[in-house]
């Protein structure tokens, strides 16, 4: 019988998934050598090699690969052990891994954070932000219990549940506040500002200005809404930001904020988990408290737009 451990396996899936013996260790919060020893004990439990190792990165041996398939669904049936415990109770407990995406986890996860706490304080919440694809990949693959992002994903082996619903703003240097909001064919002329490839928000951007996948050479691309907006600020061009963004995003920068003409472009935000996950009702739970942290959120934001443009510094809301 091979012996392994579940450590080894965990420490294998943490090299795997991070390319490099420093990055997974870090994950694993073992030592490098700790983790290089393990892997070594897993070869020579499997009698196989599975890495190929050079000084930058780690690559997969055709058996690794191979055995990586089988290790990932032997650590999800673990961890749905687990789960299947947390179910069990009366109250929301344990760990919880939450996925969001980075044009909504500055601004939603704070208030999450806050209003899980003070509703279930003996939940450990750890998070994940990243690009859509990956957290739909780790949720599919039972290393995240649930991810928050824009809806539809398509993935048939994933429960969806809507959240809310918000709309893109449009940004523009200070000195345009008095001129018309340009509509989406306009917008195709102008100098237009996106974040770049792999964001679902650049993806429904473009959809709303009618531009295909490959887009004039006046659109320029940027890593954050943050970088946009100051690109903005700074008369390079305009573009469009989820309205939960503004008034983090504006505050320190010369620019108007728009509304478009109905209808507005928008997106709607939801929950996803698997199909067959034992924590399925307690995360429709959480979806109601992600729904409240959300309407709390905009709620003053609202009302905030309406208030003198001196409030805002240069940023004016019309």
């Amino acid at each position: 019988m091979i012996n392994v451990t579940l450590r080894q396996l965990r420490y294998f899936d943490a090299l795997a998934q991070h390319g490099h013996f420093g990055r997974a260790a870090d994950a694993c919060a073992v030592s490098q050598p700790a983790l290089s020893m393990q892997i070594r004990e897993l070869e020579r439990a499997v009698g196989g090699v599975l890495i190929e190792r050079n000084a930058r990165q780690v690559t997969l041996t055709t058996f690794g690969e191979d055995l990586l398939h089988r290790v990932r669904d032997i650590l999800r049936s673990v961890d749905e052990l687990g789960d299947f415990a947390r179910a069990s109770r009366d109250k929301l407990a344990g760990r919880l891994r939450v996925g969001m995406i980075p044009t909504i986890a500055p601004y939603l996860l704070p208030k999450v954070i806050e209003t899980l706490a003070r509703l279930h304080p003996e939940l450990d919440i750890h998070v994940r932000e990243t690009l859509t694809p990956k957290l739909i990949k780790e949720v599919a693959e039972g290393r995240l219990d649930t991810a928050i992002v824009a809806l539809p994903v398509h993935e048939p082996s994933l429960t969806e549940v809507a959240l809310f619903s918000e709309n893109f703003l449009l940004v523009r240097p200070g000195e345009d506040a008095k001129t018309p909001v340009p509509s989406a064919e306009m917008l195709r002329e102008m100098r237009l500002l996106l974040l770049e490839e792999g964001h679902c928000f650049r993806d429904q951007a473009l959809s709303f200005c009618n531009i295909q996948s490959s887009p004039p050479r006046e659109v320029l691309d940027a890593s954050s809404l943050s970088t946009l907006v100051q690109m903005v600020g700074a008369g390079i061009g305009v573009t469009l930001i989820p309205e939960m963004a503004v008034t983090v995003e504006t505050r320190s920068a010369p620019v108007t904020v728009s509304r478009f003409k109905h209808p507005q472009p928008s997106r709607t935000i939801g929950m996803v988990w698997r199909k067959t996950s034992p924590l399925a009702a307690q995360l429709q739970q959480i979806a109601e408290v992600v729904s409240l942290a959300a309407r709390e959120l905009r709620t003053p934001k609202q009302d905030g737009a309406k208030e003198p443009a001196k409030r805002a510094g240069r940023r004016k809301v019309a």
